[in-house]
């Protein structure tokens, strides 16, 4: 829709109705505000119409949705929202410093273009600051405000009055953890797109194993189209431009979708499907599956560890009678008393009941003797992130178990196969990842090799079910998954810390960045303390070994943390947690 006439009285003015403008002009438009839109595109324009339409913003003032920049004239302040390209932001400025009379705050959202060289630009550089966005401005989003030494007193206050209008966030940041932590996000979800791309797995696997493994808000491919295909290329290829690092170069599948007009949320379509109001399609419904699982009554935990622990504990809490084979009576009986203590506390929390509590330690046992997995329905191996001492113990189920038992190896960056051809019955074999801690993480990948049955796949997601957990599947190779898009991301961290000129507190501030930026639970270098940095260095040693890239090279800098004793969470002392005595 189109007005000849602005509202009545002041209105905010936002030129630009893509990925961050559309989304910003629905915000303050829920909110009450009068809003003129500004776009040059009809089909843009007609997009944003219907989607307010589908709103069902009845008894609000319409906005103006208009290609006619003078109508911007009145505003009481306007947002540049056009794309990310720093000669066409200049342009856009200048057109609105052209029609809005002067002291009219103008804000822009770029987000690697320098302020104050805009600011500059427009001729007019006290009325200009900035609006930084990590993602596109949902309610509650973070947002910083930034201003130059040369913005007025009065437009400062105005991006203020706007963060508050548009139910924003602020946040602080700043601009160099700011970059980085986009770069490293932005690198993040470009491999994912190219890994959906060749056919590994699907795109809806690819985000909801991001999103349940590493708790993200949104799937990498998810927050490409909420960012908007288009706008992560150009962003992309500005950085690759500037630093010539490959990992920036866009993923080619990008460029196909903006040929075919999969924009993403804005015109919903992109590695998702949106509707009419811009949400999110979520038509993934599960089919039943083409074979019958194997029954499943009794299973085994081989390992005493953490993992093995918390796979444990999930099983017997769903009444499965579970028995744990260690290599010690003390490492068996630690094992249960940890259990036990971990349901203890979860009743505390209300997670759990008494009742239920006391019906699985009922049916938890621990034992040192291998024999006693001889009657167990499905093997789940958990023993330390070694290929030989995994072959090992492999070849040894494949004597004792009974023909059918199901045997999995809980591995995260070895090989399923190689698992299965020492169990000497490969088709039986299959990989259930789970996530630390398992009680808490709901994701479990499930890798199968050539020779996995088909039957033995089947049963490992009707477990899954049955266990509560959200199953994802890929054949096999080191990583699967998450880890093989995670490693890069955190490599990646570790790499600023070579970066000439590098801030003393680049860790800190980048992890603070990643966080109330993009909302991820915890920033890279908190995140790799509590992987633990020498699990982190086998797992990017595997990697390199497999794919052989520059993307899964390891990190000296973690190699030399390891080589000093400093292990992470595990023995409190790391990348962040140095500072804390060793227990």
């Amino acid at each position: 829709m189109t007005a000849q006439s602005p509202p009545p009285g002041g209105a905010f003015g936002i030129v630009g109705l893509g990925s961050v403008g559309e989304v910003l002009l629905r915000a303050l438009h829920a909110a009450g505000h009068r809003v003129v839109g500004v776009d040059t595109d009809d089909e843009v324009l007609a997009r944003v119409a219907r989607r307010l339409r589908a709103d069902g913003a009845a008894g609000r003032p319409s906005p103006v949705l208009t290609g006619d920049h003078a109508l911007l004239r009145g505003t009481d302040l306007v947002v540049e929202a056009v794309p990310e390209e720093r000669t066409v932001k200049a342009a856009a400025l200048r057109r609105i410093t052209g029609v809005c009379e002067p002291g009219t705050p103008v804000i822009t959202t770029t987000a690697t273009a320098s302020l104050t060289r805009l600011a500059i630009a427009t001729g007019r550089p006290g009325d200009l600051a900035g609006l930084r966005l990590f993602t596109p401005p949902y309610a509650g989003a973070p947002a910083e405000a930034v201003r130059t030494d040369l913005t007025s007193a009065a437009a400062a206050a105005a991006l203020d009055r706007l963060l508050d209008a548009a139910g924003l966030d602020p946040v602080q940041v700043g601009a160099q953890p700011a970059a980085d932590a986009t770069a490293l996000v932005l690198r993040l979800c470009n491999r994912a797109a190219a890994l959906s791309d060749e056919g590994y797995v699907t795109g809806h696997a690819v985000d909801t194993a991001m999103r349940l493994g590493c708790a993200l808000p949104a799937g990498p491919l998810e927050m490409l189209d909420r960012i908007g295909v288009d706008t992560a290329h150009a962003a992309l290829s500005s950085l690759y431009r500037r630093t010539g690092d490959r990992s920036f170069a866009p993923a080619p599948v990008l460029a196909r979708m903006i040929g075919e007009g999969r924009l993403g949320r804005k015109t919903g379509r992109g590695f998702h499907r949106w509707d009419a109001a811009g949400a999110l399609r979520t038509g993934h419904s599960s089919t039943p599956d083409p074979v019958a699982p194997r029954p499943v009554r009794r299973i085994g935990v081989l390992g005493s560890g953490a993992m093995a622990r918390g796979i444990a504990e999930v099983t017997a809490v769903a009444g499965h009678p579970t028995v744990v084979v260690a290599r010690s009576t003390r490492a068996a009986h630690n094992a249960l008393e940890a259990v036990a203590g971990s349901l203890t506390r979860a009743v505390r929390r209300g997670t759990v009941t008494p009742a239920a509590r006391d019906k699985a330690l009922a049916v938890l046992h621990g034992t040192t003797r291998l024999a006693a997995l001889a009657d167990c329905d499905l093997v789940i191996e958990a023993v330390a992130e070694d290929a030989d001492v995994k072959r090992e113990m492999f070849t040894a189920l494949g004597e004792v178990c009974a023909p059918g038992t199901v045997l999995a190896t809980t591995t995260s960056s070895l090989s399923v196969a190689a698992c299965a051809e020492a169990s000497g019955r490969p088709a039986d074999v299959v990989g259930l990842h789970f996530f630390n801690p398992a009680p808490v993480m709901r994701l479990v990948e499930i890798a199968h090799t050539p020779a996995t049955a088909p039957d033995v796949t089947a049963t490992a997601r009707s477990v899954c079910r049955g266990l509560g957990k959200t199953a994802v599947e890929c054949p096999d190779r080191p990583g699967f998954i998450v880890n093989s898009l995670l490693f890069p991301y955190l490599g990646e961290a570790l790499a600023l810390l070579d970066r000439p000129g590098a801030d003393d507190r680049v860790v800190e501030r980048t992890d603070t960045a990643v966080q109330r930026g993009f909302g991820y639970p915890m920033g890279p270098f908190a995140l790799l303390d509590t992987i633990g940095l020498d699990v982190s260095l086998a797992i990017q040693n595997r990697l390199y070994e497999h794919f052989a890239t520059e993307d899964h090279r390891p990190s000296p800098a973690l190699a030399e943390l390891v080589t000093a004793g400093l292990l992470g969470r595990k023995n409190r002392r790391g990348l962040r947690t140095a500072c804390l005595p060793a227990r």
